[in-house]
């Protein structure tokens, strides 16, 4: 007996995804829940495990193809052969209905004959024909090379009025599925409801031909910065940014992080600035609760949430990540440093889970280790705030005596939702901060 294994869901939000790797052979015995695929989404690289067992017959996808949820990855085969044979007696039954059906064929031969007269109404059907024409017509222009989407792909795109000449492909060398169809199709939606999206700036947007001046060079947009890119538009265009910007005085706390890294690192982590951050937002967003909510506008409501998870964006090779640590408030910072190497690991790894990756109240982007004096971070919604930390710097800062002396000054920018946040608590909740990792006795007093 034959059966087809199809991808199954892959989490919650994630509809489709891109094969980095099929696992498995033409001939393979493969067992339930074996893992057949890896497929990189757009939150992460997963492995999909099989849904039935038996012989591997055939393999219906190939590395870098573009799939959805539910689509035909494989066809196996098992040694239950003989129920198919059971099974076809039913199949002979349905001939013994046709009788029937052809008792009711006159009555068909006379509604044929009346959609002949239909059929000279609606000869005017060609008028599609047209509309064909100027896709064709555009890809024929000079300097322009035809879309690489395959017929069915084209005929998909007109029956929903796309122009495939506007959709960006997600396949090798940028080839269209019927996913990028559906994708651009759902951005110009939002963006008609005023929900604006990287697809409505990109088709509002007509490119010139860049190669009249010089080579070029394209590369197809992987999963990840494909969905960073639509997020960060979507939070930009629907999200009224604010960014407070504070110096900090850490050099006090600096010289604890290095009197103790040692003990940290016995216990398997690493630590860090981030990991200290974390647990003082804790803190932080317990005091001031309004940036640990998100806004829900159909509802006209704000959604303040008693769970403190905080996001730390981490730079790989496949785009921005952002791994969670979830109840930091109940953690110690010995566990938060050891939770954030092994996260940072995993994601350097393409090893970080659905699970890792969702859940943040709250995002730090630390750009220290790079270098720069300030940025303005972007609010990563549903989140209404995030924290951009840029490289501490020896500087010379006044004293109460007229002296100067040599200080560790972090540079601190706060962006947050004007919605929900207004510009005094914003001021406050940094503020605090600085005064919590200037002092951190602070944290001891408030608890």
């Amino acid at each position: 007996m034959s059966d087809t294994c199809t991808l199954p869901e892959l989490g919650e939000g994630v509809e489709s995804g891109t094969i980095t790797k099929v696992m498995v052979a033409k001939g393979d015995t493969i067992t339930v829940d074996q893992p057949i695929l890896e497929i990189e989404t757009d939150k992460a690289v997963l492995e999909v495990p099989s849904t039935v067992s038996g012989t591997v017959t055939e393999i219906l996808v190939s590395e870098g193809a573009d799939v959805n949820v539910g689509t035909a990855v494989l066809k196996v085969s098992d040694s239950e052969a003989p129920a198919a044979t059971k099974e076809e007696p039913k199949k002979e039954e349905a001939p013994k209905e046709e009788p029937k059906a052809e008792e009711s064929q006159p009555e068909k031969v006379e509604e044929k004959t009346a959609p002949k007269e239909e059929d000279e109404v609606s000869e005017p059907a060609p008028e599609p024909q047209p509309q064909m024409a100027p896709p064709t017509a555009e890809s024929q222009t000079p300097g322009k090379d035809p879309v690489p989407a395959a017929p069915h792909v084209r005929g998909f795109a007109r029956e929903i009025g796309i122009d495939i000449n506007e959709v960006p492909g997600s396949g090798p060398g940028g080839r269209i599925s019927i996913g990028d169809v559906k994708r651009h199709a759902k951005q110009i939606n939002m963006a008609s409801r005023g929900m604006g999206t990287v697809g409505a700036v990109v088709s509002a947007q007509s490119l010139p031909d860049f190669s009249r001046w010089g080579e070029v060079e394209r590369e197809a947009m992987n999963s990840v910065r494909r969905r960073t890119a639509e997020n960060l538009a979507g939070a930009w265009a629907t999200v009224p940014h604010v960014t407070q910007n504070e110096k900090v005085d850490i050099t006090n706390v600096e010289a604890m992080r290095k009197r103790y890294s040692k003990r940290v690192a016995e216990a398997g982590g690493k630590l860090t600035m981030t990991a200290i951050l974390a647990k003082v937002l804790a803190a932080a967003l317990k005091k001031y609760p309004q940036f640990n909510s998100s806004v829900d506008i159909a509802n006209q409501e704000i959604v303040y949430k008693k769970y403190y998870n905080i996001g730390i964006a981490a730079d790989t090779d496949r785009g921005l990540l952002v791994p969670v640590i979830k109840d930091v408030d109940k953690k110690s910072l010995t566990e938060i440093c050891i939770e954030l190497t092994e996260l940072a690991e995993r994601a350097r790894n393409k090893k970080t889970t659905l699970d890792e990756l969702q859940g943040a109240t709250f995002t730090i982007s630390n750009l220290g280790g790079i270098g720069g004096t300030a940025f303005t971070p972007i609010v990563n919604a549903p989140e209404v705030a995030i924290l951009g930390v840029s490289r501490g710097r020896m500087e010379p800062v006044y004293q109460e005596d007229g002296s100067f002396q040599p200080r560790l000054m972090l540079p601190l920018s706060l962006s947050y939702d004007h919605r929900v946040i207004d510009g005094a608590d914003g001021a406050r909740f940094i503020v605090y901060l600085r005064e919590v990792l200037e002092e951190p006795f602070l944290l001891f007093l408030d608890s």
